[in-house]
């Protein structure tokens, strides 16, 4: 079983967003990991050095290396993959568009929208995602480097969402535009970081 890998970034495959086929050269030997299309973009250059932690994922004789910034982060995916309908490129996905805080919080606040936004998810299966994961989210606040979000921050990311809906943008574009936001900021500095993300595809 494969914990972590730390090594170089000797390859990069974004052909099937929104998750990534990376190659992580340990001493020599290569290992494919898949991470989210997100992650992708945060590992650098060709030749840069890389951690990820890694949930080994086996399947019918198959052995599937997935990656992840930190050990929340994989954390959530393992409680996202026991939930009922979610396989790993799913909740892979779903990380890609809301870190940990993030979907923790959705789910604590019941928002069916925010989930919605990841590609795959419709209604349903966010509505019964919510109710699967929202007892189970206390044992992620164990964990090293587990980082609750202010709470207005994640009204202002709210706000812009809505924003951007109202003003006639898709939920993909909307999809693309939150996840190129900065951490922190007011609606106003989000809204307005969103809008900008948003101005080379009109």
């Amino acid at each position: 079983m494969i914990g972590s890998l730390s090594g170089t970034l000797a390859e990069i495959d974004a052909a099937s967003e929104p998750l990534a086929a990376i190659v992580v050269d340990v001493s020599g030997v290569g290992y494919e990991v898949v991470v989210s299309a997100r992650q992708a973009t945060r590992l650098g250059p060709l030749g840069s050095v890389v951690k990820l932690s890694i949930y080994t994922h086996v399947r019918e004789g198959a052995i599937t290396l997935f990656g992840f910034a930190d050990r929340t982060e994989r954390r959530m995916f393992e409680l996202l993959i026991a939930a009922h309908g979610i396989g790993p490129a799913l909740a892979l996905a779903i990380l890609g568009v809301h870190p940990p805080e993030q979907l923790a919080q959705a789910v604590a606040s019941g928002d069916v929208d925010a989930l919605v936004l990841v590609p795959g998810v419709g209604r349903k299966t966010a509505q019964r995602l919510i109710v699967e994961l929202a007892g189970r989210l206390g044992s992620l606040e164990t964990l090293p480097g587990s980082v609750t979000a202010t709470d207005s921050t994640r009204s202002a990311r709210s706000e812009v969402r809505d924003a951007l809906a109202a003003l006639g943008y898709a939920p993909d574009e909307v999809r693309v535009a939150l996840e190129h936001l900065p951490r922190e900021g007011t609606v106003e500095e989000l809204l307005r970081a969103a809008l900008l993300s948003l101005a080379p595809h009109r």
